[in-house]
């Protein structure tokens, strides 16, 4: 409220029976401003009259109303709505009011209160869901009231499953062909090989320019020096109804002859869901863990009751390279990795005690060292690998053209710098790097009785070199794979080299780069 007036002082006149306060009561300011306070609500309209006098001026007389209030109290109540996962899980409720007393209550039975009653001020209240046995979601309400406050309705809900259950048979466990423990069983890993872009590629198997996979192809990748093979593969593309998340019948057949291919050469076999359009790839995140989960479960219960026969040959890898930078990111993976062991135990068979893979965070070696701090669940013990790549240094692996934090590296190792190219000589990342990374390895998982698989490492070709530098790029290219694949394995890591035909003509089924294969089986011996 603002006075002016030419008097040599001022004063207000208030009898408002203490509902309505005033900042000043006078002054001799020529113009001055007066806050007016109510301290309380009120069930029943109130009015004052403040009557505001100066010098010989005539009195101003100000009217003031204060409505009445449905309720005398506030009473709020934060996160609202409530939302609980299928598997049930516990959410804090923090309940606001100014009300000497407050009560809550729920309409289901399946909702637990830490407490029914509370106090003026802020109270927490621990909320706890029980599993929903349905699969379709459900709903609740919780009703929080306080003397003279607004009744407040919390809605409630709890997730069911976003797909049908594809764990339509189940069957008792299996342990026919099944009896190598992990470390048993990673001890007869020699070397692997990917058979890249392939049945990942985006379009189809042959849609990124490899050929279908036939025997004669895995049948000469074993005569090559391989023992293994991983086989990147796509899902989410070969959905039979996107709606309910089948996979269709002839896709989950294609896959499963050609894992029969590897068994029937007494190969070892990972298959994996590998980067499928990023749909989990790249949404390690709280906003998507719900609907991820619900697809990873969908997913592998197919895959694993198509797959369930075959023995200890065939691994499982629920994932590819999860981008995943944080601690949050990393709890959602993990939740991903829950859901795929559980999917593949659920089918039984010898699904009940085969060995899985999980993925370290964007399997880097890094972030896998620094938030991969705990392992999913397995309650069938010593089964469980995990899974990291190696393309270091990027520069000498992947880099295709100089950047301004750095050139590409055509070089790599001790003996194979250029004298000539200096400017491409690698700068990092060398042997003493390999050591530390993979011996980083061996002290947090494969001392412990859990093996690491290397799923992908190997350098690309530098096709436009010529003369001395190419042969010191080609010689650099077998050195690495060669120190990769002998360091991996005398540090208890599996090596399987990722190759998209360019080491193996996979339509000739020859040797395309006889350098290299010779230093990767070199490596391995």
């Amino acid at each position: 409220m603002a006075i002016k007036t030419d008097a040599g002082s001022w004063s207000i006149t208030n009898p408002g029976s203490g509902w309505l306060t005033l900042s000043s009561s006078g002054g001799t300011d020529k113009s001055a401003t007066v806050d007016l306070t109510i301290s309380t609500k009120t069930l029943t309209k109130r009015v004052d009259t403040l009557t505001i006098t100066a010098g010989n001026a005539k009195p101003v007389k100000v009217v003031v109303t204060q409505p009445a209030s449905d309720y005398l109290n506030d009473l709020t109540a934060d996160p609202s709505p409530l939302q609980f996962t299928k598997a049930g899980n516990s959410v804090t409720l923090n309940v606001h009011t100014d009300a000497a007393k407050w009560t809550m209550s729920s309409n289901v039975n399946w909702l637990q209160l830490s407490s029914s009653t509370g106090f003026m001020g802020v109270t927490s209240v621990n909320i706890t869901a029980m599993v929903n046995p349905s699969s379709n979601s459900r709903e609740a309400k919780l009703t929080l009231s306080a003397d003279n406050a607004p009744t407040i309705q919390i809605a409630v809900l709890q997730n069911g499953d976003l797909y049908p259950s594809y764990n339509t048979s189940p069957i008792a466990p299996d342990a026919t062909g099944m009896s190598s423990t992990v470390t048993q069983l990673a001890a007869k890993i020699k070397l692997g090989f990917n058979i890249g872009n392939t049945l990942e590629a985006t379009g189809g198997e042959t849609a990124w320019g490899n050929p279908l996979i036939t025997k004669a192809l895995v049948d000469f990748v074993k005569q090559s020096g391989f023992n293994a093979i991983r086989i990147p593969c796509s899902w989410n593309q070969y959905m039979a109804n996107t709606a309910t998340a089948q996979l269709k019948a002839d896709w989950l057949n294609r896959v499963r002859d050609v894992v029969q291919y590897c068994i029937d050469d007494n190969l070892y076999v990972i298959l994996n869901i590998h980067w499928d359009g990023g749909w989990l790839e790249n949404n390690c995140t709280v906003a998507k863990q719900y609907e991820n989960n619900a697809k990873q479960k969908a997913f592998w219960e197919q895959i694993a009751t198509r797959m369930r026969d075959f023995d200890e040959h065939l691994l499982f890898a629920g994932a590819n390279e999860p981008n995943v930078s944080n601690a949050t990111e990393m709890a959602v993976l993990l939740s991903y990795h829950q859901t795929f062991i559980d999917a593949v135990r659920s089918t039984g068979g010898k699904n009940a005690y085969r060995n899985l893979v999980i993925q370290g965070p964007s399997t880097d070696i890094d972030k896998t060292n620094q938030l991969m701090l705990t392992l999913p669940v397995d309650n069938v013990p010593n089964r469980m690998m995990v899974e990291i790549h190696y393309y270091t240094p990027w520069n000498f692996c992947g880099m295709t053209e100089d950047a301004t934090w750095g050139n590409m590296f055509y070089y790599w190792g001790i003996g194979n710098h250029s004298t000539t190219d200096t400017a491409h000589n690698p700068t990092w990342g060398e042997e003493d790097a390999v050591i530390t990374y993979f011996q980083s390895m061996k002290s947090k998982f494969v001392d412990h009785g859990i093996p690491v698989v290397l799923g992908e490492y190997g350098p690309m070709r530098r096709s436009t070199l010529t003369g001395a530098a190419l042969t010191l790029h080609l010689a650099s290219r077998a050195y690495y794979l060669k120190y990769i694949t002998k360091q991996a394995i005398a540090n208890g890591i599996l090596p399987f080299l990722w190759d998209t035909g360019g080491i193996i003509d996979r339509s000739n089924y020859t040797v395309k780069d006889q350098q290299s294969l010779d230093a990767l089986i070199q490596g391995a011996n």
